[in-house]
């Protein structure tokens, strides 16, 4: 389907009686919908005009803008309110109040052997070094641990303490 001079002069008629795309392309035949609406964007043709409604030029004036504000505008002081719950209780945004969480010190244990690392790359692995890596991968100095892995683990007895923390610990870490 082509546009010519005749069928676009009578989709500009049609489309300033307020047709909807739908019954234009109705009434042109050949052509959906979609190619009315698209011809009338490329047409650059003003908003259609709604039966029983006014035209999108008589809509086009503007509201008178907001009166301003009073430069002497205060806001009305906000009392302080009396705080009667202990110091260390806590207010979520709910409003459920809860007592404070102590603070634990870290204290490392003392009896913790680091393995020393064999530096191995990634073609040196087996089945039976452990894969903990170290460094940064993007760097040259990245390796793996490389010591004995314990049997069915990818890591050392050290990085599998590391890895594979019990439960338990875990929830009280989180708290």
């Amino acid at each position: 389907m082509n546009w010519t001079d005749e069928r676009v002069e009578r989709l500009k008629k049609l489309w300033a009686e307020g047709l909807s795309a739908s019954q234009i392309a109705a009434q042109l035949g050949g052509v959906s919908r979609n190619a009315v609406i698209g011809k009338v964007h490329r047409l650059n043709l003003p908003g259609r005009v709604k039966a029983g409604g006014t035209s999108s030029v008589a809509r086009a004036t503007k509201r008178p803008a907001a009166p301003q504000r009073s430069q002497t505008f205060n806001p009305r002081p906000v009392a302080a309110r009396p705080a009667a719950r202990p110091a260390n209780a806590l207010v979520s945004k709910d409003g459920a109040e809860f007592e404070g969480v102590e603070e634990t010190r870290f204290s490392p244990a003392n009896d913790v052997i680091v393995p020393i690392s064999k530096k191995l790359i990634l073609t040196e692995l087996t089945e039976r070094t452990c894969k903990w890596p170290i460094g940064d991968p993007t760097k040259d100095d990245f390796h793996f641990c490389g010591c004995e892995a314990l049997d069915a683990s990818p890591y050392c007895s050290y990085h599998g303490k590391l890895a594979y923390q019990p439960v338990s610990e875990r929830r009280k870490q989180a708290r």
